[in-house]
């Protein structure tokens, strides 16, 4: 799966729970900050993608930008 594969649905995911513009979630996006995420977005957010993607995300592992999500869903996915 490419980069940009793994964008699109991390953003369809990240515009769905948060109720934000699909203009505003970019690769540089803060999640919390920029998208006004709290915890408990973010933890359905990670559970989304892991149901999507078949993998385990960690919340701690210091993800703060759409970009930072990304990477790591794809370094999860090369790993499988």
């Amino acid at each position: 799966m490419t980069k940009e594969e793994i964008f699109d649905t991390v953003k369809n995911i990240t515009v769905d729970e948060l109720d934000v513009d699909a203009d505003k979630v970019t690769m540089d996006a803060k999640i919390k900050d920029d998208l006004d995420a709290d915890s408990l977005d973010v933890f359905e957010i990670m559970n989304e993608l892991e149901d999507k993607f078949d993998i385990e995300l960690d919340a701690d592992e210091g993800i703060q930008t759409v970009g930072d999500v990304v990477d790591f869903v794809q370094k999860q996915l090369d790993e499988k």
